[in-house]
């Protein structure tokens, strides 16, 4: 297990922001319930935004994450991947394929498409088992989209989340990449290059600007 609780650039483990947090948030009498409660703060206190897509190292750390309160779904799942290892608990970085039934015009529009890929979710080790959830759509998202947030309990994979007023999926996994010790940002690079290649130039670098412009 000791991949899992390692720390490295993106998983900084002592940096004082990530120390601040867990200190914070990380509430209860045993790890179970400190996970739980570290979840429901990285979905909630880190708004959700998928028009903040770069590659950097600095840009994809955890702490840099929480010092914008801000970022996407891999961005979030780092967090909460970061701050659990920090208490202890083995935790690794989910990659997926999904289709987006409630991705906003603009999004779509950019992508050109309804796929998201990656979409990033988290595993943890509770009770001698992985377990998967996903902390990136924040509460208030949530209301606004007419979508309970998605809710989880340390037991029970939490990666569907339904939408209720038209009784469909507010996701669909179309692939599961599995799950990583470490952040790999090439494998980031190269999902995004291959589903969306008007993305990248000739020489295959990443336009972020297309996302702040558009």
């Amino acid at each position: 297990m000791e991949a899992f609780l390692k720390r490295d650039d993106f998983f900084d483990t002592a940096h004082p922001a990530i120390r601040q947090f867990v200190a914070k948030h990380a509430v209860g009498e045993d790890l179970h319930s400190k996970v739980l409660s570290l979840y429901k703060a990285v979905r909630d206190e880190i708004r959700y935004d998928p028009f903040d897509i770069r590659f950097e190292t600095d840009a994809l750390r955890a702490p840099e994450t929480l010092n914008k309160a801000r970022g996407h779904c891999v961005d979030k799942a780092v967090v909460f991947v970061t701050v659990c290892r920090s208490i202890g608990v083995p935790a690794r970085i989910g990659l997926a394929r999904v289709k987006n039934h409630m991705g906003t015009a603009r999004l779509e529009a950019i992508l050109k498409t309804d796929v998201l890929n990656p979409h990033g979710y988290a595993e943890v080790f509770l009770n001698e088992k992985w377990v998967k959830c996903t902390p990136a759509f924040n509460q208030s998202l949530c209301a606004k989209l007419g979508v309970e947030p998605l809710e989880f309990d340390g037991v029970h994979d939490s990666v569907f989340q339904q939408y209720e007023r038209e009784a469909g999926g507010f996701m669909t996994y179309l692939d599961d990449y599995g799950a990583f010790s470490d952040l790999p940002v090439g494998f980031l690079r190269a999902c995004m290059q291959h589903e969306y290649p008007h993305l990248f130039d000739d020489q295959g670098r990443f336009d972020e600007s297309v996302f702040q412009t558009h």
